[in-house]
């Protein structure tokens, strides 16, 4: 079974540390995404620091998100 989000904070530089319900903390690098279209206005920090948990990843307010085996997979465990 993958692992869930469980909490996510805003970092510097489109930086999401991420904790999963398996007890790792993890960074999520947001700034490829921010090209597509459905991540572009987060390129706007206020609307890119609303992030939230959503079911077993996150997303933000427009309904941008992120795949929950992409967020765990892609994420790294040092800045």
């Amino acid at each position: 079974m993958r692992p869930r989000a469980i909490n996510v904070s805003v970092k510097e530089n489109y930086i999401l540390e991420v904790t999963f319900d398996n007890d790792e903390t993890k960074f999520f690098d947001v700034k490829p995404y921010l090209t597509h279209k459905a991540f572009s206005e987060l390129k706007n920090k206020e609307k890119f620091a609303k992030v939230k948990i959503d079911g077993l990843s996150i997303s933000w307010e427009n309904g941008a998100d992120i795949c929950p085996d992409e967020l765990y997979n892609n994420s790294v465990h040092k800045i």
